[in-house]
């Protein structure tokens, strides 16, 4: 958790210790009452700088660490006044600094490391490198770790190739069993993971914006939470005008506020019952079902951050006394970071509490009829020996969002996805670059009902030297294509010049032309793709679902691959160029005249190596339909079984049966029989195709 952290500024010394002295050097004893005098002057002196050095180790211990910087500063490098000559102490050597004032075997450069070390913890990562790189020139046998941190904050600042040249020098330097060896081999695949991350074609879809206060006010604003009116609730510091000396002054709170043009409009603080000054108030959820507001207080007990999670009612006011969730928060462990579903159904929330995967963890709890929330279950794989914080799950697309420092990332904590349903995660994936940075990316959020990225949020402190800002991130959508491959049904293969319509749900529709390999492509926006409309010439028109068989994703383009068409060859007659063989009453089987015909039809195929035919059968009206059809089938059937045991290739044929239908004589005459028309239209006609 980030907060501003207050700067106890020591009182300064307004006059010379000795210019309020006017003592005569006339005796002996007057000189040595001077000295004794001076010599306790400069005890009280050097009293005074012991007195900061510890203040300084008291404010580190408390994590008050830009206060103990600037205090082992003020150790460090004390301004030296110009002291005029009339009043230039007899023992002047004594006012040098002491390394004897450090504390008994407390070096400079043991002082220099600690204020590195506060800087860097207070997020100051300039002024922590500067310092880390100091003490490990000037002692690199006692301070070679002072390389590898220096490696940390040169990666934080963005200054890649001199991480990898620092943690390159400690390791070559470091034991077997340094204890900060896996940290640099770690933080190398982090440099590795960064320099891929920033290289990625996509990077260009996104846009992340920082968002600013309309007041112009320095403070931090994070962890955002939508509402349905348009408002949201944020976290922010108020200042404590009546703060002690000492103490720290700012305090975290809730604020209501509006975003309007990427900036907080009309900030006002949302008051709290019973809540005291050094308590801190932050990171809220509402439950949209009942209106129940979750939050996490927190306060300093010594040298620890302590937090759980409350409950409380909206007033006229603000807030009621919050009521704190015993089934959430166990004693002697900490929650935070609550999170309410979109349904009211159940309460994320971050926790080192007992049964965890290593520190903080995700877990999450039901929330019974009456408001109740029951015992917490860990939310499983998703959690790593590290910390996992800030649970937010957008529903519109299944995904649960949280930050964890556990897995590979760009270093400091990462923000993560993970699709699936409660209790159900798959396994988390990095959001990359440029969602995530080289510092700590946290508390994300979006509109539950628009896409994950229209109107989505996050917290980072990568663009200030301390605390976490609020940043609206969106992504354009990448451009999606749907192919595919139109076939003979027959034969199998591509067809050319096929003439494909793509019709989605909305009704509208995108028409393409299969090119010489059989292949389509749409650009589609979304994948409300319903059926596909596929026409040639000489083809049965069809018609067919979308049915996606591969999605190949990529950088900037999706490429759905929708199943085969497959389309067949239909008859058409053409009187110029058809031969008409006849059958007998209820038979299929070939007559010699149509024997004759056919072997005619054989030497054109001959002579035609790419002539194809295409047979139709025909029966006269007696007999069912269903009969008739089956008898006609037959019949073109016999004919294309000729051709083909002469060596004639099967996919040069066609038959279509087409029963009695389109007779070509009359069957009755005046009410009687005409056999003769009759056997007439017992036929099949073969229809010869000459291709140039």
């Amino acid at each position: 958790m980030r907060t501003n952290e207050s700067l106890q500024k020591p009182t300064k010394m307004k006059t010379n210790i000795f210019s309020s002295v006017k003592i005569k050097l006339q005796k002996p004893m007057s000189r040595l009452l001077l000295f004794v005098f001076a010599a306790t002057a400069v005890q009280s002196s050097f009293a005074q700088v012991d007195k900061r050095l510890a203040d300084a180790d008291k404010s580190f211990a408390a994590g008050d660490y830009y206060t103990a910087a600037k205090l082992y500063e003020q150790f460090l490098h004390p301004v030296v006044k110009q002291i005029e000559p009339a009043n230039l102490p007899i023992n002047a050597r004594r006012h040098r600094q002491s390394t004897g004032m450090m504390g008994k075997g407390v070096t400079k450069n043991d002082l220099l490391f600690k204020q590195a070390e506060c800087f860097r913890l207070a997020n100051y990562w300039q002024e922590a490198a500067a310092r880390y790189k100091e003490v490990a020139e000037k002692d690199p046998a006692n301070y070679s770790k002072g390389l590898y941190w220096y490696a940390v904050c040169q990666r934080s600042l963005g200054n890649y190739n001199d991480a990898e040249e620092s943690l390159n020098k400690f390791l070559a330097a470091a034991t077997a069993n340094d204890q900060l060896r896996p940290a640099a081999e770690k933080e190398l695949q982090t440099l590795k993971y960064i320099k891929s991350q920033l290289v990625r074609p996509d990077t260009v879809l996104y846009n992340v914006k920082k968002l600013s206060l309309s007041s112009g006010s320095g403070k931090g604003v994070y962890a955002p939470l939508m509402m349905k009116d348009g408002q949201l609730i944020v976290t922010s510091t108020v200042t404590d005008t009546a703060a002690k000396e000492g103490i720290n002054p700012y305090h975290n709170r809730l604020f209501t506020t509006k975003l309007s043009n990427g900036v907080f409009q009309n900030e006002e603080e949302l008051k709290v019952q019973g809540v005291d000054a050094a308590t801190n108030i932050g990171t809220a959820s509402v439950n949209p079902v009942s209106g129940v507001v979750y939050f996490t207080q927190w306060k300093k007990e010594g040298d620890k951050s302590v937090s759980a999670i409350y409950a409380a009612t909206k007033t006229a006011d603000g807030l009621s006394l919050p009521v704190l969730l015993s089934s959430v928060n166990q004693t002697g462990y900490n929650s935070k970071q609550p999170f309410c579903t979109a349904d009211g159904k159940y309460l994320f929330f971050a926790s080192d509490r007992q049964g965890g995967a290593g520190k903080f963890d995700i877990w999450f709890a039901a929330i019974n009829a009456d408001g109740s929330i029951a015992e917490a279950k860990n939310a499983g794989a998703i959690n790593t020996e590290a910390d996992e914080q800030a649970p937010f799950i957008h529903t519109k697309s299944n995904t649960l969002v949280f930050s964890s420092n556990g897995r590979e990332g760009m270093g400091g904590f990462d923000l993560f996805m993970s699709k699936g349903s409660i209790g159900e995660w798959k396994t988390p994936q990095n959001m990359g670059y440029p969602v995530n940075s080289t510092r700590d990316d946290i508390y994300f959020t979006a509109d539950q009902e628009t896409a994950f990225y229209k109107n989505a949020l996050l917290s980072s402190d990568r663009g200030s030297e301390c605390c976490l800002e609020t940043y609206a991130v969106t992504k354009a959508a990448k451009k999606k294509f749907l192919t595919g491959v139109v076939y003979d049904l027959k034969d199998n293969t591509p067809l050319s010049n096929a003439e494909v319509l793509l019709k989605n749900k909305n009704g509208k529709t995108w028409k393409q032309t299969t090119d010489a390999n059989g292949h389509y492509t749409f650009e589609v926006l979304d994948e409300n793709n319903e059926q596909i409309t596929t026409t040639k010439e000489l083809y049965k028109e069809n018609t067919t679902a979308v049915t996606i068989e591969k999605t190949n994703e990529g950088w900037l383009e999706d490429v759905l691959t929708n199943a085969p068409i497959y389309i067949e060859k239909k008859l058409v007659i053409k009187v110029e160029n058809v031969v008409t063989v006849y059958f007998d009453f209820d038979k299929s089987n070939l007559k010699e005249p149509a024997v004759n015909k056919l072997d005619s039809i054989y030497n054109v195929l001959v002579e035609n190596p790419t002539a194809t035919i295409q047979i139709s059968g025909y029966t006269d009206g007696r007999g069912t339909e269903e009969y008739n059809k089956i008898l006609s089938d037959k019949r073109a059937k016999a004919c294309a079984d000729y051709l083909i045991g002469k060596g004639i290739d099967a996919g040069r044929i066609t038959f279509e049966s087409f029963g009695a239908c389109c007779p070509v004589e009359m069957e009755l005459i005046n009410g009687r029989d005409n056999a003769e028309g009759r056997s007439k239209n017992r036929r099949a006609l073969i229809n010869i195709d000459k291709k140039e």
